[in-house]
């Protein structure tokens, strides 16, 4: 079992989440403090107000803190734009890296230089058919058939 764990916790992708979850924690200090710091104030230019976070209402003996949630949900927003971003301009990257890859390797291939293994090249199928029409009732029937399954035509045997 120790082992079973071992292995799962120490795949790449294990590590590549644990490093995520490191700089995204990271990241939302950053992005709180833009809200804190330049955004919320830039707004209370408008509105004379300078913290949101107090913003409540009061029903009975509960107080609601709708400033705090809202301050949450830009701080949210932020966030999640800049990772839509960061993973958008990173699957761009890759793609073009795929196509200067391939690139590459055709023009060493052309030079000499290198040339692809079979097991690289994936050859094409070609599918043979396993149905034909009926030239009777054109439909469609197996390929062995020697007898029309929908209008009991006899149909030409194969040569």
């Amino acid at each position: 079992m120790w082992k079973e764990f071992k292995e799962f916790a120490l795949k790449g992708n294990i590590m590549d989440l644990a490093v995520g979850v490191i700089i995204g924690g990271a990241f939302q200090s950053i992005v709180k403090s833009l809200v804190d710091d330049i955004i919320m104030p830039t707004i209370a230019i408008f509105t004379g107000k300078v913290d949101y976070s107090e913003l409540t209402i009061t029903i009975g003996q509960s107080s609601i803190r709708y400033g705090a949630f809202i301050t949450a949900v830009i701080n949210f927003l932020i966030i999640a734009v800049s990772i839509f971003l960061l993973v958008r301009y990173i699957n761009k990257l890759n793609k073009k890296l795929e196509k200067m890859k391939e690139e590459e390797l055709k023009k060493l291939e052309k030079k000499g230089k290198f040339r692809r293994r079979k097991t690289d090249i994936v050859p094409e199928k070609e599918e043979k058919p396993t149905t034909k029409i009926c030239p009777y009732c054109f439909t469609e029937i197996n390929i062995n058939a020697t007898r029309c399954p929908h209008c009991t035509s006899e149909l030409e045997e194969k040569k």
